[in-house]
């Protein structure tokens, strides 16, 4: 395996030491891009909140300060992040206001309408099978309800570091998409009241898309 490639699978599904590292290195990198993304959206004290791909957990962590009164659950499906993820937030799992698990994206572990708030940081384009995911995201989430994606690359973006991205997504096999892809993938999916908002020269997205409220 290249050098290149096993940073990306890492990326991906991290394990052992190196996984270990290239958490630390996320949770690090990824702060601005989640505090300018989570800034865009309003998330009220006592939501309850869903991160998909919660990484080494810094997400988590954030979202506990903000939802002060509500709950926060982690899921990812490598064993690796989810050990990091629950060290990162021990202070909240020990007071029940954070719960860390190991699951797939295309399968949640929820019922229907649990969260009132999901967000995906730097992960939708490692999604399996990403319009059913959205679609699977979109059932666990309650009328009213909005799914939030950041990220640091799409197609088409200014930044270096997305034209990088495009230029090697067939050897790493992340879906880029551009602005209006991703717009296209909410509607699509049945998610309403879709927003987009990006810095073209950082190459940040953030994505916002509603479950529509019981008529």
């Amino acid at each position: 395996m290249t050098g290149r490639n096993s940073r990306v699978n890492q990326c991906q599904n991290p394990t052992g030491w190196l996984g270990r590292w290239v958490l630390r290195n996320m949770n690090s990198r990824h702060s601005k891009v989640t505090d300018w993304g989570l800034s865009r959206a309003s998330i009220g004290k006592h939501d309850i909140i869903l991160d998909v791909g919660c990484g080494g957990g810094r997400t988590v962590s954030k979202l506990a300060a903000i939802a002060t009164q509500g709950k926060v659950y982690g899921i990812d499906h490598s064993t690796e992040s989810v050990a990091m993820a629950m060290r990162t937030n021990k202070q909240w799992i020990d007071v029940a206001r954070v719960e860390v698990r190991e699951a797939s994206v295309s399968r949640l572990p929820f019922s229907d309408g649990a969260f009132d708030v999901i967000t995906a940081v730097e992960t939708h384009f490692w999604w399996p099978a990403l319009p059913t995911d959205l679609r699977e995201v979109l059932r666990v989430l309650k009328p009213g309800g909005r799914l939030i994606i950041i990220a640091e690359v799409y197609k088409g973006a200014e930044a270096f570091t997305s034209k990088a991205a495009e230029r090697y997504s067939e050897k790493t096999g992340m879906a880029l998409l551009s602005v209006e892809e991703h717009r296209e993938l909410f509607t699509d999916a049945g998610y309403s009241d879709v927003q987009l908002i990006t810095e073209p020269r950082k190459g940040w997205i953030c994505c916002i898309g509603s479950k529509a409220p019981v008529s």
